[in-house]
């Protein structure tokens, strides 16, 4: 990634050692989703999550026991900046706030309520409430870190302000800064250099926070009534067994084996903004190019065969479902690389 910026633009190429595959696009959608997937791990100390029951991302604040971590920080954003000018989309999601802060806008009381819902609940408590004779706070705050408190001051001298009723809401206000923003100012200006290098802030006032994370991350949750409309079929029609397995075994599958299985054939877990139809392949010609089933003829006891940059499964004439099911859920599960067209 020492690379110019200019030159990240141009088209990717991306080769597996010891793999075959030519990538046409597929490879470099799957390179980008797998180099995120342990990019933004929590186990590597760069990102936490905001929350222990919503797996969204942000930036951890203990970062700094890596002494390289600002040049991670830096190579991350080059990333999300790759991932988003090439149509492609990153394996995780990231708070709201975070998403604003890499727009340029301020966050807000509300913002709060996602991602640390007692202290919004507080915070809402202190504005709605009198609090003269009640709380005695002062602006600065604590933060616990590797077991060692530490005090923060939201403005200079604020250790010996009181918070009162005239300026509860000034404090609520550096709280809330403080809260988003809190020891993690070179991680987050290093991950924006890296971002607005390949992505300028300019191109990006058109969009609100929602905007970027589906253009970073795509949409979760797969709608399987749209991926089946939205589908190509070849050798086969809606009414030939394998197609009606083929739907029967995703429609049984969890969330995440549905989303293990569009990976498995299209490089990606995530559906682009416009649903299936605008699934993209890359093999150079115009437009989208839809999700295939194509039914080949060759032995039935060989697995499924994915095709990412054509978004297509080979799928041999399997004797039941039962099998159909045995051999997709083997493929998805066990099956690495990529297939030659």
């Amino acid at each position: 990634m020492k690379l110019r910026a200019k030159d990240l633009r141009k088209r990717l190429m991306v080769k597996f050692k010891g793999e075959e595959g030519l990538d046409y696009g597929g490879v470099a959608r799957e390179w980008l989703y797998m180099l995120s997937h342990e990019m933004l791990n929590p186990y590597y100390g760069l990102f936490q999550y905001a929350r222990d029951d919503i797996y969204t991302l942000q930036i951890n604040p203990d970062s700094g026991v890596n002494p390289e971590h600002l040049s991670y920080f830096h190579f991350v954003g080059r990333i999300i900046g790759v991932a988003i000018f090439h149509g492609h989309y990153l394996d995780g999601g990231f708070t709201m706030p975070f998403y604003k802060h890499l727009l340029g806008k301020t966050v807000q009381l509300n913002d709060l309520e996602d991602v640390d819902p007692e202290l919004h609940r507080s915070l809402v408590w202190l504005l709605e409430n009198d609090i003269e004779s009640v709380l005695d706070h002062t602006f600065s705050v604590e933060h616990s870190s590797f077991g060692q408190v530490t005090q923060y001051e939201l403005k200079p001298g604020g250790d010996d302000i009181k918070v009162t009723e005239d300026n509860k809401k000034e404090y609520v206000r550096l709280y809330v800064q403080w809260r988003f923003m809190r020891g993690i100012e070179a991680q987050f200006l290093a991950l924006q250099k890296g971002f607005n290098e390949i992505i300028p802030q300019h191109m990006l006032r058109p969009f609100d926070e929602r905007e970027l994370e589906l253009m970073i991350g795509g949409l979760g949750k797969i709608d399987l009534d749209d991926w089946k409309q939205h589908t190509r079929l070849k050798h086969c029609n809606p009414d030939t067994n394998i197609v009606k397995w083929f739907w029967k075994a995703a429609d049984g599958f969890s969330d995440e084996m549905r989303a293990r299985l569009l990976q498995f054939v299209t490089g990606s877990s995530r559906v682009p903004l416009q649903g299936f139809k605008a699934l993209q392949g890359s093999t150079g010609a115009a437009g989208p190019r839809l999700f295939t089933i194509h039914l080949v003829d060759t032995n039935t006891d060989n697995l499924p065969k994915a095709h990412t940059c054509f978004n297509r499964i080979d799928i041999p004439p399997y004797e039941s479902y039962e099998k159909l099911l045995s051999k997709l859920t083997c493929a998805v599960d066990e099956t690495c690389g990529f297939a030659v067209e």
